[in-house]
């Protein structure tokens, strides 16, 4: 009974003891934590996307205390009114930004782009990649396995199984960039929703020469220069046998969409253009016959003499 008793008063010596240690080591190492973090956190979202550039939201909102300014410090998933309240916190403005989108910059589906071969290894984006680059004869455009569905943590992103394409919803999309940093074909790209969330946009990323692209994917672009040609804005660029649209100086006049040979540039979220029917030809006027008066009665005639 004595041996029971003695151990357990020196585990509780020991643990008493250890307490206090601690305790002693957590008021001496103890660090000062702002409580303006704690409350930028609160207005954090706490989805650790990383889209901020920093490892999670606890870092970012440090980072917005210990900053001189707001420049540069953007979460993409917060809206412009919860940016405001932590400027406020911070006692710094902050600039409202354009709100952007996740744009998928490949139409190469299952009709467009034929399969040459049988991928049969590890559902990974990254893994096809490095082996033998997909099934398809196309090197550059989507490989189709979801890397970019697994990254996003916001559920707006899916595969579509008909087409193999993955599709954004934009409404769920907060723009945090982690599905365009999960594709190894870098197809997914971050452009400015604009006015009713309209965009204009080149829907591949090929840059191989025209023949072999178009060979690929029958919506591949061939480089010919019309799109560029066409622009009024300047907007549009050519290197590397592909085009590229600028989103910064595109006005969205859509003139680049009706150029394009291939069909490869997309107008989202527009209304269909009014189809005008051409004018219906004017029947031509016959000239009508002089009309010739009606022969006078007889017995009028002879009364008109004798007057």
């Amino acid at each position: 009974m004595s041996f029971i008793l003695t151990a357990v008063l020196v585990l509780g010596l020991t643990g008493l003891v250890l307490g206090l240690v601690l305790y002693a080591v957590s008021r001496k190492f103890k660090v000062e934590t702002d409580p303006r973090v704690g409350q930028i956190t609160e207005l954090l979202p706490g989805a650790n996307c990383g889209g901020c550039g920093f490892p999670g939201c606890a870092a970012f909102a440090e980072a917005c205390v210990k900053s001189d300014s707001m420049e540069g410090l953007k979460c993409s998933v917060c809206k412009s009114e919860v940016m405001q309240q932590i400027a406020a916190i911070t006692g710094h403005a902050v600039e409202v930004g354009v709100e952007k989108v996740a744009v998928v910059r490949c139409a190469g589906s299952c009709d467009n782009r034929p399969g040459l071969r049988v991928y049969d290894g590890a559902k990974s984006c990254a893994a096809a990649a490095l082996m033998n680059g997909g099934a398809t004869g196309c090197f550059f455009g989507c490989l189709g396995c979801g890397d970019c569905v697994k990254a996003c943590k916001f559920d707006a992103i899916k595969m579509d199984p008909e087409t193999g394409l993955p599709v954004v919803d934009q409404d769920k999309c907060t723009a945090c960039g982690a599905c365009a940093k999960a594709c190894p074909r870098n197809v997914i790209e971050l452009r400015n929703k604009n006015k009713l969330d309209r965009r204009v946009y080149v829907s591949c990323v090929n840059k191989d020469k025209g023949p072999v692209a178009k060979k690929a994917c029958a919506v591949a672009c061939i480089g010919c220069g019309k799109c560029v040609k066409i622009c009024p804005f300047e907007a549009i660029t050519l290197e590397n046998n592909l085009a590229y649209i600028d989103f910064e100086k595109c006005r969205l006049c859509r003139k680049c969409v009706d150029e394009c040979p291939q069909h490869t540039i997309l107008a989202v979220n527009f209304p269909p253009k009014k189809v005008v029917a051409p004018a219906e030809p004017k029947a031509e006027e016959t000239p009508q016959a002089p009309v010739e008066p009606a022969p006078m009665p007889e017995n009028t005639v002879e009364q008109q003499k004798a007057e």
